[in-house]
Order: C-alpha cells, then sequence, then structure tokens
C-alpha cells in the first residue's frame, strides 16, 4: 500500500541506532505514525523536527502495518522560533494537543487550522488568539464542543459574556449576574467578533484550557502539556 500527502510533524523517537519514529498529522489521512529510516542523520534531523511541514510518501505491505515515511521538506517552521522561548512554548503545546486526535482519521479542519496557526506563529500579536480558537476546534472535533452561540437560560444572542462550567453553553451578562463568580469569562472576541485584547486571550485559554481538563486530560490521568502552561506564562508577561 502506498499514500502520499502533506503534513505537520509532531513528534519524533528513536528507533534504533540510526531510524526514526515520525507521527505527523497529515491533510487527508490524520495522525499516522511511520518509520523513518536514517532518521537520525545529519541530514534528516533538521526536518524531522515538531512543527516542520513535510511532503510524506507512506509505505507498507499491510494497512495496519506501521509502515515508512519518505519525507521532503516543505517549511521549516522549528528552525526559524527555535531561538524564542514564547514561541517555542506555542509550538511545542499546539502540536501536543494534536497527538489528542484520533489515529488514521481525516481532520482536514483541524489540519488546515493548525496552517494558519503556524503560518502566523511569528506574529505575536495574532497567533495566541488564534490558538485560543485552535483549542475550541479540537474540543470540538473531540466530541466536547462548546456552544457560544446563544444564552443557556435566555436564548438570547446578544451581551453574551459567561460560560457555565457545567454545560459548556454561553451565559448572557443579564442571566449570569448573580452566579457571575462560578461562570468561566467568555472573552468577546470569540462571542462578538471584537479584535483580541491580551486578557481577553488570557481568558480564553483559561476556558479552553478547563474544558480540555475537565474531558480529556482527567478522564485518561493525564495533565495537560508542560508547554501550554510555560507559553501562558510568557504571554502573561507581556505588556497589555
Amino acid at each position: 500500500m502506498e499514500w502520499r500527502d502533506e503534513g505537520v510533524i509532531l513528534a519524533v523517537r528513536r528507533h534504533g541506532e540510526t531510524s526514526a519514529i515520525a507521527e505527523i498529522l497529515t491533510a487527508e489521512h490524520g495522525r499516522c505514525l511511520g518509520l523513518v529510516r536514517g532518521g537520525r542523520s545529519r541530514l534528516q534531523r533538521p526536518v524531522l523536527q515538531p512543527g516542520n511541514m513535510v511532503q510524506v510518501t507512506w509505505r507498507a505491505r499491510l494497512e495496519e502495518q506501521l509502515g515508512t515515511y519518505a519525507l521532503h521538506a516543505l517549511a521549516l517552521k522549528a528552525g526559524s522560533i527555535m531561538d524564542d522561548p514564547f514561541r517555542l512554548a506555542g509550538l511545542s503545546a499546539v502540536v501536543g494537543l494534536a497527538q489528542l486526535l484520533p489515529e488514521r482519521e481525516p481532520h482536514r479542519r483541524m489540519y488546515d487550522a493548525l496552517q494558519v496557526v503556524l503560518d502566523q506563529i511569528e506574529q505575536d500579536d495574532v497567533w495566541p488568539a488564534l490558538l485560543v480558537r485552535w483549542e475550541l476546534g479540537l474540543l470540538e472535533e473531540l466530541g466536547f464542543g462548546l456552544d457560544l452561540t446563544r444564552c443557556a437560560a435566555t436564548g438570547q444572542a446578544e451581551d453574551l459574556v459567561y460560560v457555565s462550567p457545567r454545560t459548556g453553553r454561553a451565559v448572557s451578562r443579564e442571566a449570569g449576574t448573580t452566579y457571575r463568580d462560578r461562570l468561566l469569562v467568555l472573552p468577546a472576541f470569540l462571542s462578538a467578533g471584537a479584535a483580541p485584547s491580551l486578557p481577553d486571550v488570557l481568558d480564553g485559554f483559561r476556558l479552553t484550557g478547563y474544558f480540555l481538563n475537565r474531558h480529556v486530560f482527567e478522564p485518561r490521568g493525564l495533565s495537560i502539556p508542560d508547554a501550554r502552561d510555560t507559553m501562558i506564562r510568557y504571554l502573561a508577561q507581556r505588556p497589555h
């Protein structure tokens, strides 16, 4: 069997003395693993870095086998941001979260959205808000999407400023005033299309982080990636 696709490298681990196993989110075939022969060579190591975009050819005798990858570099994002701790933490966070997607299932929407984040990773005023939206999409893709379109109590679509931590549904300012201490903040850039401010983006990460922990990480006995917490700490230290 053989297929060709493009993809983003999510993770790489050593295999034997000279080879590596690469985990790649591909456009049409989803998250797939494959053996890269000679993957630890001097020529291959710069390509086999999380966040890099590659052209891949996957081959195996049977579909259920691990298979082998032949890779061709398309965009080496990792190398361009290696010396920037904030961007590197963001890159590590998003590729780590992408590993939550089911293996060998197409997730074209998430792949395209990941490309948007990576394309903007050197624009620090842009990519954090895009990553919040990507995390919302990930929750939806995993079956835990939030309903941020109408108030859970009144049905109105205006002035939505909270989210219920129990239901994941939006709550209007009027309906949530009495219970605001128990509700999560819904940033305006997610509900009203406003330009994202730094406090709004931080609130967005608190929102997505709460539901990622509740629905994805805690049931599996896992913790949210350290890189995500590191990224948020760097973000909080930036000038408002």
